[in-house]
């Protein structure tokens, strides 16, 4: 039997988990990794990994289907073949976590397979189908993420009502499909099919998709999806769902209150999460928050040597905000253990981006301009539009725009919002700045390359001072 005294335990293997039991190895901690299900946990098994590859598949049918477009002539039509882009997605994720696995080898992390729940801060058993394993070490770090959240008139069964996992691997191509919820899983999934031929229709509560992001970016893009052919149908709700063996049948109340009955040949469920800690045995050992972890900046729970990252603490919930926690705290940890050469950074919510993958892509980081004058900030904001870049237009990406909120005392970049083609690339350029406390003069003296979509976010910074040389 393996040695199960260690220096640190890391409870999942997600984003946040793995990371972190890497970081802890790196600092010459003697770690390992409890995992129920697959190394690498939802974001590289069903999440963010296998969708991309998904939304890839569907992009490139996109642009087979507009050939004419760019002077081409493509024979005969364009058809998806589902079972070969979903089994293309699968494969992906398989390839990452072969790769997660050769990289618990190469650190020597030791990796114990099984449901494990805390027996105390620092202990944990560990039940598999070979037994039950008992563990202990100085410090353990609970990663044990987040699932779908189900409505409770909308339970997924996995033939008409589904969650992201059940959307990733269909067993038909839906014909009509109800999303419920706008947010960013939502609305990639929506895009996905909709791309892949099928008839799509958001709900979303709120008055706006994607309601998180600054405002001009939810109207930007419903305007988009809409030409595409979505309904998006905001500040409605769906009021029941009747499932069938031939569909689902749901009640909607739009805006105006009139609530009307429509068939839709299968229903995506993307209204949340839910953190996964009611069977761990964390709740006596930290606070708690309606199922989340409550933590300070460097991942500790109350408990002494207990410690949280990821998606079963306060969000945002995004894979990159785990992976930096995971460092994060295994660094405070290498730190309390006398290692005096780490200089652990407590995390900076501000300063995490957020990308969705819909088509058009959104990313932003820091504050909205709504949510900067909230905060009591005088604004200038700046806005430029792709039609005026000579790289977009080249590319047939002309629509889309990068949005930058200053503070206008001070300078100080509070918050860039883009929608466009490749902006989940282009947004670490302002992550970067923010992080490095930028202001607008280091920005408009920043030589932007020539031509790419990026020098859109130097003119949005010139707009802002009403300086845009291109628009």
């Amino acid at each position: 039997m393996a040695d199960s005294n260690y220096d640190v335990i890391v409870l999942g293997s997600g984003p946040g988990g793995y990371v972190a039991a890497i970081r802890c190895a790196q600092l010459g901690l003697k770690t390992a990794i409890v995992e129920r299900e697959l190394l690498g946990g939802i974001c590289l098994n069903w999440g963010c990994i296998p969708t991309k590859a998904l939304l890839r598949s569907a992009e490139i049918m996109h642009y087979a289907q507009h050939a004419s477009d760019y002077g081409l002539k493509i024979a005969g039509a364009i058809e998806a073949d589902l079972e070969a882009v979903v089994k293309r997605s699968r494969g992906v994720a398989k390839q990452l976590n072969q790769g997660v696995t050769h990289l618990m080898k190469k650190n020597k992390i030791a990796v114990h397979m099984g449901e494990g729940t805390l027996t105390g801060p620092t202990s944990i058993t560990v039940k598999s189908d070979k037994g039950e394993e008992k563990l202990s070490a100085k410090h353990v770090i609970v990663a044990t993420g987040a699932r779908a959240r189900d409505l409770p008139f909308a339970q997924a069964d996995g033939e008409r009502v589904w969650t992201y996992r059940h959307a990733m691997t269909p067993k038909e191509m839906p014909k009509k499909l109800l999303v419920i919820g706008s947010g960013a899983i939502g609305i990639e999934f929506a895009s996905f099919y909709n791309d892949m031929g099928c008839d799509v229709t958001v709900v979303e509560m709120l008055d706006r998709v994607v309601p998180v992001e600054d405002k001009d970016v939810s109207a930007f893009l419903e305007k988009s999806l809409t030409k595409q052919g979505m309904t998006i149908m905001t500040g409605a709700g769906v009021e029941a769902l009747a499932v069938s063996g031939s569909g689902v049948k749901a009640k909607i109340k739009d805006k105006a209150g009139k609530v009307a009955e429509t068939d839709f040949s299968h229903c995506i469920v993307a209204v949340g999460i839910v953190p996964n800690t009611e069977t761990i045995g964390v709740e006596t050992l930290a606070d708690m928050d309606r199922g989340f972890i409550q933590i300070d900046p460097y991942g500790r729970t109350r408990s002494k040597g207990l410690w949280a990252i990821g998606d079963c603490t306060p969000g945002p919930w995004l894979a990159h905000k785990a992976s930096h926690e995971g460092v994060t705290a295994a660094e405070a940890i290498a730190q309390e253990l006398g290692n005096a050469d780490v200089h652990p950074h407590p995390l900076d919510r501000s300063n995490i981006p957020g990308c969705t993958y819909c088509h058009p892509q959104i990313a932003s980081v820091g504050l909205t301009e709504e949510k900067a004058k909230e905060a009591g900030h005088e604004v200038r904001a700046g806005t430029f539009p792709f039609i005026g870049n000579g790289k977009a237009i080249a590319l047939g990406e002309a629509e889309g725009f990068v949005k930058t909120v200053f503070d206008a005392k001070t300078g100080e970049l509070l918050g860039a919002h883009m929608v466009g083609a490749e902006v989940t690339e282009m947004i670490q350029g302002y992550v970067v700045g923010k992080t490095l406390e930028t202001t607008e003069a280091e920005l408009m003296n920043t030589i932007f390359p020539h031509p790419t979509i990026s020098e859109s976010m130097h003119e949005s910074v010139l707009a802002a001072y009403g300086r845009a040389i291109h628009f």
